[in-house]
């Protein structure tokens, strides 16, 4: 049996496995990952997080979407990951560890976990796309991850499962593809966000990587300023903090309270054909 643990950032719910003593061993990792990520069947998650050793930072891991693709990134999957090594004494309160997008560093008091992320691509602003009829207008950003942000009136109403994968899949994010992120900025320190997350493949309850994107996004057409309250779908409110040095967006921060669900055992049954 696999020990494993599962989170939550916002609503962006993860498994957690310690693999530091390289003992994990369930043949193709990407499809244990999309099956112990399926919900009714298995676990049930928006993404799997295997930690290991590293030698140049508290740890490093491996990130998987919940249809087994590799993320580069995921800023609320970061939330979690430094809260679970903090609480089971993997790496101090003050830590740092390797994913492929880089060094990811973050701070833990309490339930609440303070993650800067690396420093974004520039924005690619005001690109004109046509899907099926419809016009959307979007600024491109990597978080870490690739994202296309559009600023809508109306959020709560708007269909971001039909259009986010219009953008997802858009010739134009080929051959990566892109997250989807739909905003709506009310002032200048509160924006609302919902994401069509690429790997999950549907609106998820929250993205850090997304709500980060919105906010840079946002600052560079000079709707908001720092810090910013980011309303996520399922509720929760998290900040993002930024700096705009000569003309370049740095010092990313994204905080907000994860939880800690669950401990549990994983039967080989959760993952074997």
């Amino acid at each position: 049996m696999i020990e494993f643990y599962k989170m939550s950032g916002s609503g962006n719910d993860f498994i957690i496995i310690d693999n530091l003593d390289l003992s994990l061993d369930v043949g193709d990792l990407s499809e244990f990952a999309r099956k112990i990520c399926q919900r009714k069947f298995s676990v049930g998650a928006d993404g799997l997080v295997i930690i290991e050793p590293s030698a140049i930072a508290d740890f490093k891991w491996q990130f998987f979407n919940s249809d087994g693709s590799v993320a580069e990134m995921c800023g609320n999957a970061s939330r979690c990951v430094a809260r679970f090594a903090y609480m089971k004494g993997i790496a101090a309160a003050e830590m740092s560890w390797e994913t492929i997008a880089g060094l990811i560093s973050a701070s833990v008091t309490d339930d609440v976990v303070k993650v800067r992320l690396t420093d974004p691509s520039p924005v690619e602003s005001a690109i004109t796309l046509e899907a099926d009829g419809q016009t959307f207008i979007l600024d491109a950003v990597d978080t870490g991850v690739p994202h296309a942000v559009a600023f809508i009136d109306n959020l709560d109403h708007y269909d971001v499962q039909a259009n986010g994968r219009k953008i997802r899949f858009h010739d134009y994010f080929s051959p990566r593809g892109t997250n989807a992120d739909f905003a709506e900025a009310p002032d200048r320190h509160h924006i609302t966000v919902r994401t069509y997350e690429r790997g999950v493949e549907g609106e998820t309850l929250a993205c850090g990587t997304g709500m980060v994107a919105a906010v840079i996004a946002a600052a560079q057409r000079g709707l908001v300023d720092s810090p910013v309250n980011v309303l996520a779908r399922g509720g929760e409110t998290l900040r993002v903090y930024f700096e705009n040095q000569d003309g370049c967006w740095r010092e990313i921060y994204l905080e907000g309270p994860v939880k800690m669900v669950y401990q549990g055992m994983l039967f080989a049954e959760a993952y074997q054909s």
